[in-house]
């Protein structure tokens, strides 16, 4: 029995792929076994969001062939697919698989140890071609991810993902509702649903232009024994008043959005080549707000985006004050080498976006804390998830359906995978709320 050994960087994507990959190895009699063990078989599936991205998946798989140089490293991904002729001339590589090829992982990898080459780098800008996956368990016990797209269209200036995932292409409903009942028959409560860019879902479907994102969660919240359906990273012109009411008439939806923002400024955006306004952000937000009780908006900031002015800046720091996020996410801008925005000019000092990024650090720190206080005296339901000691105690850790996370007192008893409803305390020492049930 040949080991594997594996390590995966990146998104979730990248993560629900990684494990239908180690679903088709198990279910073909190989071992998996930890990273930093000696094994027959390394599989590294790469990212290449970031430059960094781009050196940590270069580490990873010198590590892998360190460990054991006669091994066989298997690069993966988008790194793979976005730096083909670097990673062909890297000789801690052996076997290279680009996207849409994963699903062939087991077939590519049998084949090169019989001796036979095959293609396992497709040109992905010029594929229709859903690669299709299918879940029986996720890493996570209590909450799977489901893919529901990959590719994107937009073409942000500071963006490789379009080159190395290719174009929008949908995956089927049927498909989607398929793996999301097989794994609610295993036990899983709660579907986080995941892909690329997952408000372009449907579009590429020229036989039924009617499907979308909406129907989608519409037929999977119909799915019997879904307790929970949350929506991966949103794009701000999506909700509309049609979209927010509708979601919010839907029994398991979580109250959960990740509108990505990245400027809170209208000329940083159009730089950005990002296709809305602040003004279109917010009317998305109050939308929300409107319909649902308490919803949790949460997001995504870059900061020093190349050109950005202290004024620019100025402008972004008084719409996230304005917006009152429950979450905010910020990055310094980093050169992303073949995008249009690594060669523009009046590229931002590194003092001066760490300024700027502890600035908004400060207002994610209070709003979030402020967005959790609410919670004080209220019952909320939980779904529990792990045991983690705190301050020498043990706890149950879980999410609301807002994704605020949750401590309970373990007391001996066996909450993973549960709902429990009770009321909210206090906070602990780490920040989290503690349930009494």
């Amino acid at each position: 029995m040949k080991t594997v050994a594996y390590h995966n960087l990146g998104c979730k994507v990248n993560s629900y792929e990684m494990d239908a990959m180690l679903q088709a190895l198990r279910q073909k009699g190989y071992q998996i076994v930890p990273f930093d063990e000696k094994a027959d078989i390394y599989i590294v599936n790469t990212c290449t969001v970031t430059n960094i991205a781009d050196r940590k998946s270069r580490q990873m798989l010198h590590r892998a062939k360190k460990t054991n140089p006669e091994g066989i490293v298997v690069a993966v991904g988008c790194y793979v697919q976005s730096g083909t002729q670097a990673v062909e001339t890297d000789s801690a590589v052996d076997l290279l698989i680009g996207n849409n090829r994963k699903k062939d992982l087991v077939e590519i990898l049998e084949n090169y140890l019989h001796g036979v080459t095959q293609e396992s780098v497709i040109d992905i800008n010029h594929t229709s071609e859903y690669e299709e996956m299918r879940l029986t368990s996720t890493a996570e016990h209590t909450r799977a991810y489901i893919k529901i797209q990959d590719g994107c269209n937009q073409f942000c200036t500071y963006c490789m993902i379009p080159y190395a995932r290719g174009r929008v292409r949908s995956r089927r409903k049927q498909d989607v509702l398929a793996e999301i009942e097989g794994l609610v028959a295993t036990g899983y409560k709660e579907f986080v649903l995941t892909g690329i860019h997952i408000s372009s879902y449907g579009m590429d479907f020229q036989e039924n232009q009617e499907e979308n994102l909406l129907t989608l969660v519409q037929a999977i919240d119909a799915v019997k024994g879904v307790e929970r359906i949350r929506l991966g990273s949103l794009e701000p012109r999506i909700v509309t008043e049609t979209f927010a009411e509708s979601l919010a008439g839907l029994k398991h939806v979580c109250p959960h959005f990740h509108l990505s923002l990245q400027s809170g400024c209208e000329t940083v955006l159009k730089r950005m080549n990002r296709h809305y306004t602040p003004e279109d952000y917010l009317y998305g937000v109050t939308l929300l707000r409107g319909v649902f009780v308490h919803p949790a908006i949460t997001t995504d900031v870059i900061v020093g985006f190349p050109g950005e002015t202290e004024e620019e800046f100025e402008a972004t720091r008084q719409f996230v004050e304005k917006v009152g996020f429950y979450e905010m996410h910020i990055f310094k801008y980093s050169r992303r080498k073949g995008t249009k925005a690594a060669v523009m000019p009046m590229q931002v000092a590194e003092s001066d976006k760490a300024i700027r990024s502890g600035a908004l650090q400060t207002i994610e720190r209070r709003d979030s804390r402020k967005f959790r206080s609410y919670y004080i005296d209220r019952d909320v339901e939980v779904l529990f998830e792990e045991k983690k000691i705190i301050a020498g105690t043990e706890y149950w850790i879980g999410h609301t359906r807002e994704y605020v996370k949750v401590a309970a007192l373990a007391q001996g008893k066996a909450l993973e995978n549960q709902l429990i409803t009770g009321k909210i305390s206090k906070f602990l020492e780490d920040e989290t709320i503690i349930m009494e049930y």
